[in-house]
């Protein structure tokens, strides 16, 4: 059986036309992430001049062998710095609990802990199965309305968009890291994924998972409301 190879235009017209359309597809797949870069504009800090915020949001980045992996680690280590500075109160932390053997939050809030962040200041989401995800539960789940959001610089320009788009007022600290393989995968992974992110902007679609009202948060920053006063009674 032979294949049919498609067949050039032959003609300058239809040669014309298909150059066109090419040049209008590339246009429209870059579109999605020009946005990101002009909406994002003035909204990237870093943990030295980050404006205070009630709560930072962290995404979750793997685990190893039931640990945060190197980029996530360094994502709660600028988180820390952040709270040690005394530019967030809570925070919440946000990854994939979908299975009993995976569970992102708890191993989050674990290296936290151990960094010095109290653990009635930590907040979990186990739903956080991707960044439109964490966003909208942020806001309609925790009832987070302002936040500073860590990521790695390849990813922070989405979460910053998209929390944005869900109504969470934010600010992105870009945690830097060295310009290694998973550092490319990354930032190849968001060309695509800055089309979804525009999709998720527009038509606002319901999370995988939504489920009733936390107040974790809430009560994380009312426990600290009640330390400043105990501290200056």
């Amino acid at each position: 059986m032979r294949i049919r190879r498609p067949r050039l235009p032959r003609t300058r017209t239809g040669q014309r036309r298909l150059v066109q359309a090419v040049m209008a597809a590339c246009v429209l797949a870059l579109l999605p992430g020009a946005w990101l870069f002009t909406s994002t504009a003035d909204r990237l800090r870093t943990v030295a001049d980050a404006p205070p915020a009630p709560v930072a949001v962290v995404f979750g980045a793997g685990l190893w062998n039931g640990a945060p992996s190197p980029y996530l680690a360094r994502r709660l280590d600028a988180t820390a710095a952040l709270y040690r500075a005394g530019r967030v109160r809570a925070v919440l932390v946000t990854g994939d609990n979908s299975r009993e053997d995976y569970d992102e939050p708890d191993a989050m809030r674990t290296y936290l802990i151990r960094h010095g962040v109290p653990a009635g200041r930590i907040v979990r989401d186990y739903a956080g199965f991707d960044t439109w995800d964490s966003c909208v539960r942020a806001r309609k789940i925790f009832g987070v309305d302002r936040a500073l959001l860590v990521s790695q610089g390849f990813h922070i320009r989405r979460a910053v968009a998209l929390c944005e788009a869900a109504g969470v007022d934010s600010y992105g600290v870009g945690v830097d890291e060295p310009h290694d393989a998973t550092w490319y995968y990354g930032g190849t992974r968001e060309v695509f994924a800055a089309g979804k992110a525009a999709l998720d902007a527009v038509f606002h679609p319901d999370p995988t998972f939504l489920g009733p009202r936390d107040h974790g948060v809430t009560n994380a920053l009312a426990e600290t409301g009640s330390s400043a006063r105990r501290g200056n009674g």
